[in-house]
């Protein structure tokens, strides 16, 4: 079965349970503008006139411009760019409101255990997660297949250029560290002695995810396919170990907590989000990204659960270093007030 019949089939099925409001890639109607390119083009080439070409223009207003496909262009990546964007943020704001329900704090956590004596949530969130990855997942398989039509028809690499731009306008939905924060709460959970319903996980569910950190390099894997994986380093670009208390900057890129203040040149009690307006991504030199900093709660309990020694040992050293920031802070303050 072709691509886009399984795409159509899955939106018929997912939407009407769940992602009914939802933002979702049109790769049928971006394949008929490609597919109008196509037939124009060989229009042109078999030398048909002028009024031929007139007569199909009106019966198909949306049909590019053979020469340069200007009118294509537009069409096709200013719309794909809208859903990819689209796309992007329904998946990152379902994703915490998730994640928020799972490792809940203060009030919300109390409220969630009196709730857990009455209702077992469990279940609808690993359904919902299970969703979400199938969402998200699809809809990157949609954009890759749909951007390779477009250099098929047009003998171009425009396709693989829009690549590179969804990740510098971070649109690119397989790296998305929410996906990451998400495999960490598959991860989570099926590592938790929870009660599945037979026939629950079917699917795999918990088999898309994976993670190893017995090698050099600590990584996790999600995959699509037997034949398509991808893998997350969970290594700080800074301090090139495990990452511990980990934060992900709004270009993507995780850091240790620690690490990242360290970068920004601010305390790690004052936090990530305490960062001048000016400082910079250590990896991509994007400025601004500290602002919106999100902390990976569920990958900082895998890490807590799969490497507990090691978690133990950054903690200790973290607090040492945070006593010590302390010390100095408060000198620095008492001798600015003595005018000194």
């Amino acid at each position: 079965m072709k691509f886009g019949s399984i795409y159509e089939e899955y939106l018929r099925e997912e939407q009407d349970k769940y992602l009914a409001k939802c933002s979702h890639v049109e790769y049928k109607r971006l394949k008929k503008v490609l597919k109008r390119c196509r037939l124009d083009r060989s229009l042109q080439a078999d030398g048909t006139n002028g009024d031929q070409q007139e007569d199909r223009s009106d019966d198909s207003s949306d049909a590019c411009d053979c020469n340069s496909c200007t009118l294509c262009d537009q069409m096709f990546f200013t719309e794909l760019t809208k859903e990819a964007s689209d796309i992007a943020g329904y998946f990152s704001s379902r994703v915490q409101h998730l994640l928020n329900l799972h490792v809940p704090s203060g009030l919300q956590r109390y409220i969630w255990r009196v709730r857990q004596c009455f209702i077992d949530d469990q279940q609808i969130m690993v359904q919902e997660g299970r969703l979400l990855v199938n969402y998200v997942t699809m809809n990157a398989i949609a954009i890759r297949k749909i951007l390779k039509k477009y250099d098929k028809v047009h003998g171009s690499v425009s396709g693989r250029d829009f690549k590179s731009k969804m990740q510098t306008e971070h649109t690119e939905l397989l790296q998305s560290p929410w996906l990451i924060e998400l495999g960490a709460f598959h991860l989570n959970c099926d590592s938790s002695d929870i009660d599945e319903p037979v026939g629950f996980f079917k699917n795999g569910f918990f088999k898309n995810f994976s993670c190893d950190f017995t090698g050099t390099q600590p990584v996790m894997t999600m995959a699509i396919s037997e034949t398509i994986k991808y893998d997350y380093s969970l290594t700080c670009p800074i301090c090139l170990d495990t990452l511990f208390n980990p934060y992900a900057f709004s270009c993507g890129h995780l850091f240790c907590k620690g690490c990242a203040c360290g970068a920004a040149s601010v305390y790690i009690f004052h936090g990530v989000r305490s960062a001048p307006p000016e400082a910079k991504c250590p990896v991509c030199r994007e400025v601004g990204v500290f602002a919106h900093a999100v902390h990976m709660n569920e990958l900082d309990l895998l890490i807590k659960t799969r490497c507990k020694d090691y978690w133990r040992c950054r903690l200790r050293e973290e607090r040492s270093e945070m006593v010590k920031q302390s010390k100095e802070y408060w000198e620095s303050q008492a001798m600015l007030s003595m005018g000194i």
